[in-house]
């Protein structure tokens, strides 16, 4: 062993110490009911990230390498599915996916400015945003109650000789029905992205969600099911679909070559492309309008020991929705989030929504709940088309609504989410739910 791999060793057997006595003692605190702030989300790691992403630094190697590409055959590999692209968000996945679909290597089937894209509006923005971003035409349809997803009911009512893709979210890792949704897809000839970005280790019929249609979507934030601090991925088995994805991820090139790695193709200065001069430099031809969304190789670092903690993560997320679905059940004011038929969730969050008629809002139970240090969430836009962002959108034109949207808006109101992730403890889970029975029987 040199002195350098000596010195190296040295090092990340002293980061595991930091851990040790630095971050250990925070995540094994004892839980203290009514002064410990329960979170709707939160890190859940060891030493073994510190560790990596230690070892990551020290090589020095900022851009993608090869902890990157350990991550997306692991993840691949997880999720049964050819390919899989990391990139620096979440929402980047989305805006990468979608913009896929636009594409002319797609030929008829290419999402043009002005075609629509059926999704809904109770969600995160960032599904819709590319869609409206590239020019294209959101059309916004209902959601269910019980699941709280898409009503695949309002499918057809969306239609139009314009539809070419259908674009949602799994919300809060409850599947949306995959099985309908699907099968009006194919019938069609309708592309299908999964923003699964909620539901990673969600299942539908056994089969993983983000992998029933053409591009799945992740987000490795911080709240989400497993992270590497900023990150994201899209995932495909499409071979079309990965080869325009890697072009439209790293500034739409048209070469393939990794990072520091030239000539892959073996014919860099001989092949013809459009009317450059024969022989032009392939590393610097571009079949694409494309981004530089790649993450750095000390995020995938991380990325790679949350993934080999992730199963479990799956398991605790589900035990903690049982236990707070057995404790509020019998809550009458409330209806509490069910898992969607034929599926098994891995659940981002426990929302729950009034009852038509009840005698208190969801502002004043939330506020109950943040000053007994509770931290709540709504449905994030809850109905997006009331932002200032679709102020300047012309209805009919820029966007279509099916319907009024009622239960959307019924979201907006009168939903709200707390927390499940796998660092709660079972005292958290327990005191979340007497809280808020406290609050509504007094």
């Amino acid at each position: 062993m040199t002195e350098a791999e000596k010195l190296k060793q040295e090092i990340l057997q002293k980061t595991k110490e930091y851990y040790e006595l630095f971050h250990k003692p925070a995540q094994t605190k004892p839980f203290v009911a009514g002064k410990s702030r329960v979170n709707y989300a939160g890190r859940v790691f060891d030493a073994q990230e510190m560790i990596n992403l230690v070892d990551s630094s020290l090589d020095f190697w900022l851009t993608y390498g090869d902890y990157s590409k350990q991550f997306e055959k692991e993840l691949a590999k997880y999720l049964g599915v050819r390919w899989a692209f990391l990139v620096n968000s979440g929402s980047s996945a989305n805006l990468l996916a979608f913009y896929a679909l636009t594409s002319p290597l797609l030929g008829e089937r290419q999402v043009k400015r002005g075609d629509e894209v059926i999704t809904v509006a109770a969600g995160f923005p960032t599904t819709v945003a590319p869609v409206v971003q590239y020019g294209a035409v959101p059309v916004f349809v209902d959601m269910e109650l019980t699941h709280f997803n898409i009503d695949v009911n309002e499918l057809e009512k969306a239609l139009s000789p314009k539809t070419k893709a259908v674009m949602i979210a799994h919300t809060l890792g409850n599947p949306f029905n995959l099985r309908a949704v699907k099968e009006f897809c194919d019938r069609h000839n309708l592309w299908l992205i999964e923003d699964n970005c909620d539901a990673l280790g969600s299942t539908y019929e056994g089969k993983p969600t983000g992998t029933w249609g053409d591009i799945g979507t992740s987000s490795f934030y911080p709240p989400h099911h497993m992270t590497m601090g900023e990150g994201g991925a899209t995932y495909t088995d499409n071979p079309l679909l990965k080869k325009i994805m890697l072009s439209m991820r790293d500034w739409g090139r048209d070469c393939w070559c990794e990072s520091g790695i030239d000539n892959t193709c073996g014919c860099r200065f001989t092949q013809s492309f459009g009317t450059l001069p024969q022989g032009y430099d392939h590393k610097y031809v571009y079949s694409h309008f494309g981004f530089n969304l790649k993450v750095s190789d000390m995020q995938a670092a991380v990325g790679v020991a949350q993934l080999q903690k992730f199963p479990a993560f799956v398991e605790k997320r589900k035990e903690n929705y049982a236990k707070l679905y057995h404790a509020l059940r019998d809550v009458e004011e409330l209806i509490l989030v069910s898992a969607q038929k034929n599926s098994d969730p891995s659940w981002f969050g426990f929302m729950m929504t009034l009852k038509d008629g009840v005698k208190f809002t969801r502002n004043t139970l939330v506020e109950h709940l943040e000053k007994n240090n509770i931290q709540t969430r709504n449905l994030f836009a809850g109905n997006m088309l009331r932002h200032p962002m679709f102020d300047h959108l012309q209805k009919g034109v820029d966007y279509r609504v099916v319907g009024d949207l009622p239960n959307t808006d019924k979201i907006m109101n009168d939903s709200f989410w707390i927390g499940l992730y796998p660092g709660m403890a079972d005292e958290a889970i327990d005191y979340m739910s007497t809280i808020i029975r406290e609050f509504i029987h007094g």
